[in-house]
Order: structure tokens, then sequence, then C-alpha cells
């Protein structure tokens, strides 16, 4: 069952899709009202679901005429946000951000469905959970360069 929160990610999505753009600004009060919800709620969706990781930034301005900008990263193939990856996951790489890169690959269609959950599973993010984050990081660089060696580009 999809929560508040799932609700407001997919509005958020939907609007940049329709926008044809990879921007949107969108200003949290309206958000807020919208989903009659407080405005950290808002934050919440905006700090957990559209980070870096998942291919989003976000800047924002807070007060009267406040915005929230949410930019979409784009690469130029499919390559180059595999060694992306790769190079950012060199320290160690915490569930979250795990799921996070997971998550993208499958929204990039880099991945499908049923690959994503199975490097969820051997990335300790579903089920087990006694990874720590320097050896899920090694995970998962293992398994960027698998899909960097098979990859269509």
């Amino acid at each position: 069952m999809a929560n508040l929160s799932d609700y407001i990610e997919r509005y958020l999505r939907k609007l940049l899709r329709e926008a044809n753009r990879s921007m949107i600004e969108v200003q949290r009060a309206t958000l807020a009202n919208r989903f009659r919800c407080v405005p950290s709620q808002i934050n919440y969706v905006l700090k957990t679901r559209f980070t870096p990781e998942r291919g989003y930034l976000i800047e924002s301005r807070r007060g009267e005429g406040g915005y929230i900008r949410i930019i979409k990263i784009s690469s130029d193939s499919e390559r180059d946000l595999l060694l992306s990856m790769f190079q950012s996951a060199q320290e160690g790489v915490s569930p979250q951000k795990a799921a996070g890169y997971v998550d993208r690959l499958r929204d990039e269609r880099v991945i499908t469905a049923r690959e994503a959950d199975l490097m969820k599973v051997a990335l300790g993010v579903r089920g087990r959970r006694d990874l720590d984050d320097r050896r899920r990081s090694e995970i998962l660089r293992g398994l960027l360069k698998v899909l960097m060696r098979t990859g269509s580009d």
C-alpha cells in the first residue's frame, strides 16, 4: 500500500516528465497544501527520494517567493552513468545510498526490476543486514564492473 511519501514522489516525477525538461520549480507550501501535510513531509521526500544517487539535485530558497528546484541529472550514456557511480562509491556506501544507486539504474533502464531486487539483496538493502559500508561499496563496485562489461553502449 502506498503512503503519502510515495504519492508526493510520484507527483513530482510526473511533473518532471510532463515538463519535458530536466528541471522543475515548485513551492513547498503549495505542495504541502496539495497533499494536506506539513512542509517537513515535503522536505523528507526530497531528502530521501530525490538524491544524487538516484539522479537528482535539489536547490531551494526559503521564505516569501521561495522555491524548490528539482534537477534530473542526465548522463550522456549508460557507460558514463556506470562509471560515475563506480567512482563515487569508492569509500563506503550506506544501505540508503546503495538503494539509491540501484533505483537509478532501474529508472534509467540499465537494469530490470528483477535485477534491481537481486542487487538490493546482494548489497544488504533487502534481506540480510550484515554488511558494513566498506564491504557494501566493494560489492556495489563489483556489480557495476559487470554491468560495464555487459552494457549495450
